[in-house]
């Protein structure tokens, strides 16, 4: 003979909502104290538990989210970098020979090193030399300085 099937009450069916703010389906079937699989089925075959459960986990994001986004907005410079990050597809890019003794003092050293670099990786894979174009296009006052 089968089991009966297991009902969430009206009660329970609120509590699933705030729950889902705090918890996966797993969790919240271990506070009911029921069969995860079970609360599974349950989502499978109610589709309000199912609606509240997701209704729950996407109130709890957005007001996370709204937090996130408020730091970021007041110069939260963290918050914003993390925001860009996952919402707008920002990522970190390492650069392999950047060092402590490659490390430029100044922007003006930092470009200088990059069209070094840019310059002996040109000549070594036989392109062109493009940075000279570069230097002829800086103007009179900044050739002087250097």
């Amino acid at each position: 003979m089968a089991r009966p099937q297991i009902l969430l009450t009206e009660e329970q069916c609120r509590e699933v909502e705030t729950l889902a703010a705090l918890l996966n389906q797993d969790q919240i079937a271990d506070y009911f104290g029921i069969a995860r699989n079970t609360f599974r089925a349950i989502c499978e075959r109610d589709e309000e538990v199912l609606e509240r459960y997701k209704r729950g986990k996407a109130k709890a994001i957005a007001h996370v989210a709204n937090g996130l986004l408020q730091k970021a907005r007041a110069g939260d410079t963290t918050s914003a970098i993390f925001y860009l990050k996952t919402q707008a597809g920002w990522r970190e890019t390492a650069t392999p020979e950047a060092s402590a003794t490659t490390d430029p003092s100044n922007a003006r050293d930092a470009l200088s090193w990059l069209m070094d670099k840019i310059a002996a990786q040109r000549q070594r894979i036989g392109m062109a030399e493009p940075c000279a174009q570069i230097a002829a296009d800086t103007p009179e006052s900044e050739a002087h300085e250097r």
